[in-house]
């Protein structure tokens, strides 16, 4: 069965860092490309950052380069989502999610999510 369980979020204070993960079942990491998304109270779902499989390129969304690192490791079929200098607006509900096309034809998209992980920036 395919499964995506993220953990690492809490409560931390303005400044300070967490690391998510997110372990993957059920297929291999590396013909996945997965990505953070965060959502927001009142606010739509965002991604955050995302890792490729094919090459391990990585890419981040503005308000979080610099300060976020993801990184995966196929061995323990995990990615991972460092979170340093983490501010108020950085606060949400983090979500990992997997994806990958199967060109065929036809075509075919496997996409996986998981239930999301509560990070919460407060003084």
């Amino acid at each position: 069965q395919l499964q995506l369980v993220e953990s690492g979020g809490g409560l931390v204070q303005p400044g300070g860092s967490l690391r998510l993960s997110c372990v993957v079942s059920g297929f291999t990491l590396d013909n996945y490309a997965i990505t953070w998304f965060r959502q927001a109270p009142g606010k739509e779902r965002e991604g955050v950052s995302c890792i490729i499989a094919a090459d391990g390129s990585t890419f981040y969304t503005g308000s979080v380069k610099g300060r976020f690192i993801i990184s995966r490791d196929n061995a323990k079929s995990t990615v991972y989502l460092q979170m340093n200098s983490l501010k108020p607006e950085d606060t949400a509900v983090y979500y990992c999610n997997a994806e990958r096309f199967d060109y065929g034809p036809p075509l075919e998209v496997y996409d996986y999510w998981g239930r999301g992980t509560q990070v919460t920036v407060s003084s």
